[in-house]
């Protein structure tokens, strides 16, 4: 199908795109990688106006380093952060998350700040960035910033903390230097999106796991932080009998999709199987 026509601008800097949607208002979109919009164009799902790509944008691409803490560019494809250093050794989870994202050309349009403002729950970014403890730096009008933690970024279904004539410019991952990570998901089909997926990374010491973070998705409306489970790791063997144990109450307090044969018990048993793999992977053992 063919989309519906509207004009396209490809603003240059994040104020003059901040003033194109606040001229535009309801009847533009964003387009970031595209790889979710596309198709919802192609289909006529959505007719907007205009489309303002960000693409040449320079300022909202790219990794750097900033003290204890990763800065990525919004606009930055997940091919690059995947050939990044700097994330596969300061923010591993982040680095194998991405390599389960859909396919070699997906990951070289796509881009990582896309994908969190998309927010789908079972995009396989918002878990790792919500169990790293990322910050995300949002854009509003007349160079005003502001950042939001991971956990107030993700609101409810396709929905973010960034608002009307607002952009997402930065994703700011603290450090994990030296931890075990692992992303552990569940597909029926290669390349599909992710059934249950579950984020770990873990600081182990002497054969125990001293902190663990993890994160959930397609779990509920939004990617989940599975704290609990975190507690109940700490100080732990990461042995198989220990993790099992201390990971047996990840689905509890979830409303994970009830879309598979109208039961999401299913998925609270995928979610239990899957984060003990993913602790023991991200632990080593």
């Amino acid at each position: 199908m063919i989309p519906a026509q509207f004009d396209y601008l490809a603003p240059a800097s994040v104020e003059e795109a901040i003033r194109a949607l606040a001229e535009h208002g309801d009847d533009a979109k964003v387009l970031a990688g595209g790889q979710s919009l596309l198709p919802i164009l192609r289909m006529r799902l959505n007719a907007p106006g205009v489309v303002i790509d960000l693409g040449r944008i320079p300022e909202l691409q790219g990794v750097s380093e900033d003290g204890d803490r990763l800065v990525i560019g919004a606009m930055t494809t997940y091919a690059a952060v995947l050939a990044s250093e700097a994330v596969s050794t300061h923010a591993a989870l982040l680095s194998k998350a991405i390599q389960t994202v859909a396919d070699p050309q997906i990951r070289h349009r796509g881009t990582i700040g896309g994908a969190l403002v998309h927010a789908d729950p079972a995009g396989d970014v918002g878990a790792p960035a919500l169990a790293l403890g990322a910050e995300f730096v949002i854009a509003g009008a007349g160079g005003a910033t502001r950042t939001v933690a991971a956990e107030d970024f993700f609101e409810d279904l396709f929905t973010t903390a960034v608002g009307e004539s607002e952009l997402l410019t930065q994703i700011r991952v603290p450090k994990h230097t030296g931890w075990g990570a692992h992303y552990e998901k569940f597909v029926r089909v290669s390349h599909q999106w992710s059934i249950v997926g579950v984020a770990a990374t873990v600081r182990s010491e002497g054969g125990s796991i001293a902190e663990a973070r993890v994160g959930l998705t397609n779990m509920g409306s939004t990617p989940l932080r599975a704290r609990s489970v975190e507690e109940a790791l700490v100080g732990q063997p990461a042995t198989d009998e220990a993790v099992r144990a201390a990971v047996a109450s990840v689905a509890e307090g979830t409303n994970p999709p009830s879309d598979l044969n109208g039961d999401s018990d299913y998925r609270k048993h995928l979610a239990t199987v899957l984060t003990r793999r993913a602790v023991l992977a991200a632990a080593g053992a």
